[in-house]
Formats: structure tokens, C-alpha cells, sequence
């Protein structure tokens, strides 16, 4: 299977990215925001648990998105593989993906590091909340406290990944094109490996 963490900060473009790498690869993508959302929205219990944390601009904790992302793994039958996308953002979730995923005889195949500067992903953001009605990303201090959170609590697993030869390094701030020409690139590299 061809399993791929995309990385990078809010609005390095990991959601756009992961639609057309669907499309090209047959991945199937998991993506906790995604789905805490969709709790949020429906307002189930998991809604309301994971409200508090990202209504402060906090990661929802690593136990209970670890069980997200078991759930939903085997919710699938012989999948292509998966994209991770915003999984896993601390070192203890890269460890736990990690030993989950060999139970089962897989691994992470490349973790591609979208790389955006941070006055480019303000823009972004704050249009994002505009064009796709994201209220985390209308509040100017959520989205730098997001930020720092990334940079202090999630940045550290790009090293988890680097230590095993797997992290790549992607120019995000040109078109989305350009981008996601960059990143079939070095998917097409390790998946002649496969």
C-alpha cells in the first residue's frame, strides 16, 4: 500500500492536495480534522469534546484521534493505501501510527512536508474562511495560536520522519498545480520501491 502523511501548517494546502492525490493515486483519505468537523457540526459527543480544545486554538488529544484513525482505517478493505492528512501531529501520534500500522503489516510509505511562509498562510486562512465558511480560520489570534501550536507541538514530527528517511520536503507556495506536480514527483520515486 502507498500510505502518505501529508504535513505542513494550517493552509499549507494539505486538503486541496489530498483531493487530486485521490484522484490520481486511488488513495482514500483521513483526515481527523475532516471528521471532527463533522462531529462538530452534528453535534455529537465527540463534537463537543473536540469543540473545546479547537475553539481555543488546541489539538484535540492524541488518544482520542488515534482511535479516529484506527476506526476509520478499518472501516476499508483492501485499500490502495491512504493519505493522512493533518495526522500526525505530535510525536507520540507519529508512534502510535507507526505501531498501528506495522499490526497490520504496513507503513508509512513517504511524509511530504508542504512548506508554505507563515504571512502566506494568514492569507490563506483568512480568505479560506470566507470562500468555505470556516470559522476556525476567521479570528486573526486563533489562526497565529493554531500556528504556534504547529510550530512548538507538531513541527518535532517532521524530525520522527526525517530519522527514517521517509520526510520530503515540498515547495507549497506556488499553484496548486505546480505544488501537486512537486509532490507526484517524490510519490512516483518511492512508489517504484513498492
Amino acid at each position: 500500500m502507498l500510505n502518505i502523511v501529508l504535513f505542513g501548517p494550517p493552509g499549507a494546502g494539505k486538503g486541496t492536495q489530498s483531493e487530486s492525490l485521490i484522484q490520481k493515486y486511488g488513495l482514500i483519505h483521513l483526515s481527523p480534522g475532516e471528521i471532527l468537523r463533522s462531529n462538530i457540526k452534528n453535534n455529537t459527543d465527540l463534537g463537543v469534546l473536540a469543540s473545546s480544545y479547537i475553539d481555543k486554538g488546541n489539538l484535540v488529544p492524541n488518544e482520542v484521534v488515534i482511535e479516529i484513525i484506527k476506526s476509520e482505517v478499518y472501516k476499508h478493505h483492501n485499500p490502495k493505501g491512504f493519505i493522512f492528512d493533518g495526522f500526525p501531529r505530535t510525536q507520540v501520534q507519529a508512534k502510535a501510527l507507526d505501531v498501528f500500522l506495522s499490526e497490520i503489516n504496513e507503513s508509512v510509505t513517504i511524509m511530504l512536508d508542504l512548506q508554505v511562509p507563515k504571512d502566506d498562510l494568514l492569507e490563506r486562512l483568512i480568505n479560506r474562511s470566507v470562500t468555505s465558511n470556516r470559522v476556525d480560520d476567521s479570528d486573526i489570534s486563533i489562526i497565529e495560536k493554531r500556528i504556534d501550536v504547529y510550530l512548538t507541538e507538531t513541527f518535532p514530527v517532521k524530525s520522527f520522519y526525517t530519522e527514517q528517511n521517509k520526510c520530503k520536503e515540498i515547495n507549497g507556495t506556488g499553484t496548486v498545480n505546480q505544488t501537486f506536480n512537486l509532490i507526484c514527483e517524490q510519490i512516483d520515486k518511492v512508489s517504484i520501491l513498492l
